[in-house]
């Protein structure tokens, strides 16, 4: 097929795209569009034709991208985002301020591009962003510290949804301390689930372990496992190809998956908590697909 006999793409075309090249099941991305499953199937063999290329594998498990799919996707986030920064200049402006709190176990690829895509899409608001334990959060939405705020845990029942996300066991995957008895154990010395969970899980199962590192801070946290220094949990979003996932093979037990959620002020600026709370759900899925077809390609 030569350049002329090739359809225009239009955005409706690349949103389907990048639905299901986020969920990786088209039922699911038809929901998410509000659409039928047989309607999102015909814009994307419309999209592929227009390419002349195939852009997903169907397989059991869903729709997988092709090397060429792999291709198409940062390029369709940016164009949509163009798009969308192209229509804000011809409607009213968002201004104001606007007070966040974020997890600061949040991947920092996804706290960077809310915040700078935010900034980019309304430079007239006024950010006031806020990263640590969100034990504390829930409060300060309720005393009118925080306008929004995104809060996670195995028992986080309040607020919309953001996702369910895997908490794994982690190490360096060449560390010596594999196998090593009692396990030398990294901990979050705060009050929260995070402190918890680790000691509690081996205690479940008979586990020894040892305490070898304490911080209140995660990045600290994350960098001593990084580094082989020592065992702990993360999001499985943290993980990394340095980093290995330990289960029960290795003897350490299942753990609960974690509810991230938003939590919105009731007097809180309602144009700039939904313009936050979309920006934020925008990044994480980007970041996810994103991994996703990392971890992939490298299967």
């Amino acid at each position: 097929m030569n350049d002329i006999e090739r359809s225009p793409i239009d955005s409706d075309l690349l949103r389907t795209f990048l639905a299901i090249a986020n969920c990786g099941n088209l039922t699911v991305a038809a929901g998410r569009l509000n659409r039928t499953q047989s309607a999102i199937s015909v814009q994307l063999r419309k999209l592929e034709t227009g390419l002349g290329v195939t852009l997903f594998n169907r397989t059991p498990k869903g729709m997988a991208l092709t090397v060429e799919g792999e291709k198409l996707l940062p390029k369709a986030s940016s164009i949509l985002a163009e798009i969308r920064q192209a229509s804000a200049l011809f409607t009213n402006p968002l201004s104001g301020s606007i007070r966040v709190g974020f997890p600061d176990d949040f991947d920092e690829t996804v706290l960077e591009r809310v915040l700078a895509g935010f900034a980019r899409a309304h430079p007239g608001v006024d950010v006031r962003a806020t990263s640590g334990c969100t034990s504390g959060y829930p409060a300060a939405i309720a005393d009118g510290t925080l306008d929004i705020a995104v809060c996670s845990g195995p028992d986080n029942r309040q607020g919309e949804t953001l996702g369910i996300e895997d908490t794994v066991w982690a190490s360096r995957k060449d560390a010596q301390i594999l196998g090593a008895e009692p396990v030398p154990l990294a901990i979050l010395d705060r009050s929260c689930w995070w402190r918890d969970l680790p000691t509690k899980s081996l205690e479940s199962i008979g586990r020894e372990y040892s305490l070898a590192f304490r911080s209140s801070s995660f990045a600290s946290l994350r960098a001593a496992i990084r580094a082989g220094f020592a065992i702990g949990i993360l999001p499985a979003s943290c993980v990394d190809e340095d980093t290995a996932i330990l289960s029960g093979p290795e003897g350490f037990p299942d753990l609960p998956k974690s509810r991230r959620s938003f939590l919105i002020a009731d007097d809180a600026p309602e144009d700039l908590t939904s313009a936050m709370a979309k920006a934020i759900r925008q990044s994480r899925n980007e970041q996810i697909a994103e991994a996703t077809q990392t971890s992939a390609t490298v299967g």
